[in-house]
């Protein structure tokens, strides 16, 4: 069987300066895969890639077996979808009219009953929203493409920690009712953790660290060697227990 989202050998950039270099990871639907780094490790650039938002230097990324090309509406036909970290939704418009331009009215009510909130929000605009309202909306809008592979960039950037520890289940949930491929960029490493079921650390574009997301909530002295690129004899450990 297939992984949902396979990618290899990707390299990225921007301005001809690599920010990705040589990466290869699986994702299998209904999992969680958390993208986790320090600022500038390529997190970003990995997803814009992956969909097409930004020309990929190297490598081939495949959803269900299907080699993505260099599209983004093609691959969105293809099932793989960007929540971006600017949200990608319209603030002139009311919530009603950036849930039409998904143009999947069969499944606004299913939507509608996982962000219940915004039923009350139906005729706002956009701008005048919380940016937690802000993120149901991009967030709801995906799932209304009905994808095969949700890509999530810094769902937590610029809300209260409340509303996104309200958000993350909901995320969850979804992997795992509607069999998502998930792959969650996030900066807040505990809310990340919480819902995925692997990790992986980039360090200058590069996998430092990947494991089972069980296993590095509970070792969280590995994940801070990958940000910065350290071994556990930096931090005087002389028989690290190192795993994936």
């Amino acid at each position: 069987m297939s992984a949902a989202l396979r990618v290899q050998g990707l390299s990225a950039g921007h301005h001809g300066l690599l920010a990705v270099r040589d990466l290869s990871f699986e994702v299998e639907a209904g999992t969680v895969l958390a993208l986790l780094g320090p600022n500038g490790a390529g997190k970003s650039t990995t997803l814009l890639a992956i969909v097409g938002a930004l020309r990929r230097a190297a490598g081939e990324v495949t959803a269900s077996g299907r080699v993505l090309g260099r599209r983004v509406e093609e691959n969105a036909r293809a099932g793989v979808t960007l929540v971006p970290d600017d949200r990608g939704v319209f603030h002139r418009l009311t919530v009603a009219e950036n849930l039409r331009l998904a143009r999947n009215p069969g499944g606004l009510e299913s939507v509608l009953t996982d962000f219940p909130r915004l039923r009350a929000l139906w005729s706002r605009r956009c701008g005048l929203l919380s940016g937690g309202e802000q993120q149901m909306l991009a967030l709801a809008k995906a799932l209304l493409q009905q994808p095969k592979v949700l890509l999530v960039d810094e769902l937590s950037l610029g809300l209260a920690p409340r509303a996104a520890g309200e958000l993350m289940p909901i995320l969850r949930r979804q992997v795992d009712e509607r069999g998502l491929a998930l792959v969650l960029v996030e900066q807040h490493v505990d809310l990340a953790l919480s819902i995925a079921d692997r990790a992986a650390v980039l360090h200058h574009g590069r996998i430092a660290l990947m494991d089972d997301a069980a296993a590095l909530r509970e070792d969280r002295p590995r994940i801070e060697d990958a940000y910065f690129g350290r071994s556990p004899q930096d931090r005087g450990d002389p028989s690290p227990h190192r795993r994936g």
